[in-house]
């Protein structure tokens, strides 16, 4: 059992999968940095109100009297749908910067065909071969001497 989890584990698929999930576990901090920390601050001084989504709650419980979201956890229950739409938000930015980087990389490979020489016909087997030439020797054969 141990020698076939060790195949499974070191196949190239699983490895490959691995690295994918680490690698998209950076870029989702670095998507939320630019989510957080440069597309929300445009947002809010866009609508000159200070939209920040993150602070957005419901109050689940009457308990709850906080403006804050940090502080109304605290309090009791909140349906948080401003985390929400931050993560929508997430979601897009990444999703489209993927389908840009998908594009980059199908786009280079379309080009890297255009530019790429026309393979050569592929030898015909020798019985062809013979044929052809018994075909050409009948062929000069019949023809009448000029």
């Amino acid at each position: 059992m141990l020698k076939e989890f060790r195949e499974f584990a070191l196949k190239g698929n699983v490895v490959d999968l691995a690295i994918g999930v680490i690698i998209g576990a950076s870029f989702s901090r670095i998507v939320e940095s630019i989510v957080g920390d440069l597309f929300m601050p445009l947002i809010a001084w866009i609508t000159r109100g200070g939209v920040d989504f993150s602070n957005y709650f419901l109050p689940l419980s009457g308990e709850v009297t906080s403006t804050s979201l940090a502080t109304a956890r605290s309090q009791g229950a909140v349906l948080a749908y401003g985390s929400f739409i931050t993560a929508a938000i997430n979601f897009l930015i990444v999703a489209w910067v993927l389908f840009l980087v998908v594009k980059g990389i199908n786009e280079l490979k379309r080009q890297a065909e255009r530019n790429k020489p026309p393979a050569p016909a592929p030898e015909a087997p020798a019985d062809v071969r013979l044929l052809t030439e018994i075909r050409d020797l009948l062929s000069e054969r019949r023809a009448p001497p000029a």
